[in-house]
Parts: C-alpha cells; structure tokens; sequence
C-alpha cells in the first residue's frame, strides 16, 4: 500500500557520501565494469548489468560487513512516520549520492526468502524469462536471504516485483532487539524502515524461457529497519517503509520511476503467464 509520496527532490553529499553507486573493474574484453552499491567504499552489491537485456540481480558482493548507523533517525523511525517527513530526509541526505530522489511512504508485510528455496524470485520467475540454461544452468544467487513485498501486473506484457534487501544477512541480527520489534509490531504497524531504492527495467533480446516480458524490479537496500523487517516477516506483520528512489542509478527512465508511484497504489497481483505451447 502506498501511504504517501513527496515530489522528487535533489538530495546526497557531493563530497564523499556512504553510500554509492558506480562502475566495478573493467574485465579485460568488456565495454564496461559491473554496476555496484558501495557502502563506506566498500563493494556490498553487484547489480544488474547496463545492457537491460541481461537478468536482474543484486547480489551480495561479501565486503562490506556492517549497515549504516543513523542515531539521528532511529528513534524517530522506530515512533513511526505519517507522512514524507523532510526532517528525514534532510538527515539522511549527507549518507546518499548526489541525486533526484521520488520519496514513497509504504506499508509493507515482508516475506523472508532464500537463494534456491520457495518464493525466490531467482529460482522461478526469472527462469521463466531468461531459461534454465542462462546462467550456466544455475539460477542467480544473490548470496543472501532477502524479503518480497509486493508485485503487481505494468501491463500485460510487465510486471513489477519488489524485493527489500538488508545490507548485512538476518542471521547478523541481534535476536533481542528482533525480540522487542515483535512486541511493538503487535501493536502498532506504523514503526518505520528506511531504503535507497532502485529501479531496474530487464527484458532478454530475444525471447529464450516460456513467458516472455518485461520485469520492473523495484530494490530497496536497507537503511534502517534490519531487526524490524526480520520480526515482521518472522511474525507475519506489516510495517513502515521511507524508500528514497533515485532516479538516475537503475535501468530505468525518469517516466517509468514516475510510474511507481500509481503502481504501487494499485492492489497486488501475480504474473497472469502468457507461456508459449
């Protein structure tokens, strides 16, 4: 459910900010490095490639070993936002890149996947698209668990998912404070997560896997909220999500950025499959 928005905005430290996104070593033959989200300068994401031909991925680059530590914004997150609150906004900007931002307020209800198993988005849908034998035979492996949020149809020939992505795995979480955000879930949703968030729009060439179309993957990197979103999906909640879109860094237009803001005030709703016989 979309609770609120806020027209885009510029925001970010244009003299060395947290967080960043930019292009990985260049391998030898290549046109260009991986796409990549560095926290602190360190590589903590691989991306998906520029060519948007290639699949989705955000895949856990194993150097970056801690989240942010915002003490400015915590206890006003943990109270709960009701709105697009530009206190937060100014606060978090010194951490972010340079650039146009579209905030959304949303509600979400995580679900906590892993890499192969049930519900993950790698395994299934985008097999589906891009074939078994795309990469290697094997599915994308983002190297962490992640949360599914919402998907909803763009058209008949896309369709939106949305993932949450921590930057550190559950299992780093401290399980007391998890603990204490299932007592306060239980009572109130309207405690708040906060993400940089991408677009990423990717459909194969050529059609290669059975049900071919277009995926708009909107990723929201957590912020703030790593023990809130595990006792959410531990507990079946829902809670509060600021994520901050930046409409420059996916593979994206600024008119289908735009486009999240109707999408994600539309009802969920599965891929109706247009497989081929």
């Amino acid at each position: 459910m979309l609770l609120a928005h806020a027209p885009s905005r510029k925001l970010g430290n244009p003299s060395g900010p947290t967080l960043e996104f930019r292009e990985g070593p260049k391998p030898a033959g290549s046109w260009a490095g991986t796409r990549r989200l560095y926290v602190g300068g360190e590589a903590a994401f691989t991306l998906s490639y520029w060519c948007g031909t290639c699949q989705f991925v955000f895949r856990r680059a194993g150097q970056s070993t801690g989240a942010l530590t915002l003490p400015l914004l915590t206890e006003r997150l943990n109270r709960g936002l009701t709105g697009v609150d530009v206190g937060v906004l100014a606060t978090i900007s010194d951490s972010l890149p340079v650039g146009d931002y579209l905030p959304v307020l949303l509600s979400v209800q995580p679900r906590q996947v892993s890499p192969g198993a049930e519900g993950d988005y790698f395994a299934h849908e985008q097999v589906d698209t891009w074939g078994a034998d795309y990469n290697g035979g094997q599915p994308v492996d983002p190297g962490t668990p992640y949360y599914r949020t919402f998907e909803t149809p763009v058209d008949k020939d896309a369709h939106l998912y949305e993932f949450v992505v921590p930057l550190v795995p559950p299992s780093w979480n401290d399980t007391a404070r998890v603990a204490g955000f299932k007592s306060t879930l239980a009572e109130s949703n309207s405690p708040t997560a906060l993400a940089i968030s991408v677009l990423d729009v990717c459909q194969p060439a050529v059609q290669v896997g059975p049900d071919y179309y277009e995926h708009w993957a909107l990723t929201h990197f957590l912020l703030d909220g790593h023990h809130k979103s595990q006792a959410a999906a531990e507990t079946g909640s829902s809670l509060q999500l600021l994520a901050l879109v930046n409409m420059s860094e996916g593979l994206s237009s600024v008119e289908q950025v735009a486009r999240v803001v109707e999408l994600r005030k539309q009802s969920p709703g599965v891929r109706i499959e247009h497989r081929q016989p």
